[in-house]
């Protein structure tokens, strides 16, 4: 099961083909190569990668 990186919370809903977003944070998570990439929405629409805020092995997604 996916898992935030950011809060730890397993309330993740899926918007797309390995798009999700987390409930909890307000955050939007994609999984490529077994790798979690996590982004702000912005107030017009527009992702802001998150990702420099977390080290490659919290990202890592292990199914």
């Amino acid at each position: 099961m996916l898992k935030c990186p950011n809060c730890q919370s397993k309330d993740i809903g899926k918007i797309g083909i390995n798009q999700y977003y987390c409930w909890n944070c307000f955050i939007e998570l994609s999984l490529s190569k077994g790798i979690i990439n996590t982004h702000q929405v912005e107030e017009d629409g527009t992702l802001s990668s998150l990702d420099d805020l977390f080290a490659e092995d919290e990202r890592r997604f292990l199914s």
